[in-house]
């Protein structure tokens, strides 16, 4: 299992531009936060769904190259979102995401979106990623 001190390193370094930092990372889990800031925000002043979107797209790969070891190039196949109430404007976004299976090709899990600070959702997501096959030299 990769460490959180190695995937903090590994999305400094292969992932810079997210914004996104990895709360914790546990077996099949994963738990990191989004900062929301003005250019997060859509008009009625809530964040955006992209935003919401990413968030939860970067909890699944930390909590799947968790399991898999740092494998760059596993990759969004399927992402699936309920948006479930308006998040709050000015709190971080905490995407908490559990793993439901990894196999050798795909792995699946949801992930549960909360403003920070409360403990009804704002949205519910599912998603499949590919996993690369191993190469042998």
């Amino acid at each position: 299992m990769v460490s959180q001190d190695e995937m903090d390193t590994f999305l400094k370094s292969e992932f810079p531009q997210t914004q996104c930092t990895v709360e914790s990372l546990g077996v099949m889990s994963a738990t990191v936060r989004h900062p929301v800031g003005f250019n997060e925000l859509r008009p009625g002043g809530t964040v955006s769904g992209p935003v919401l979107m990413t968030v939860a797209d970067v909890a699944l790969y930390v909590a799947i190259l968790g399991e898999i070891g740092l494998v760059a190039l596993t990759v969004t196949t399927s992402l699936t979102i309920n948006f479930l109430r308006k998040p709050a404007s000015d709190k971080d976004i905490i995407a908490v995401c559990t793993l439901l299976k990894v196999g050798k090709t795909l792995a699946v899990g949801e992930v549960s979106l909360y403003s920070e600070g409360n403990t009804d959702p704002v949205a519910h997501v599912v998603g499949t990623y590919a996993i690369p096959p191993k190469r042998v030299a």
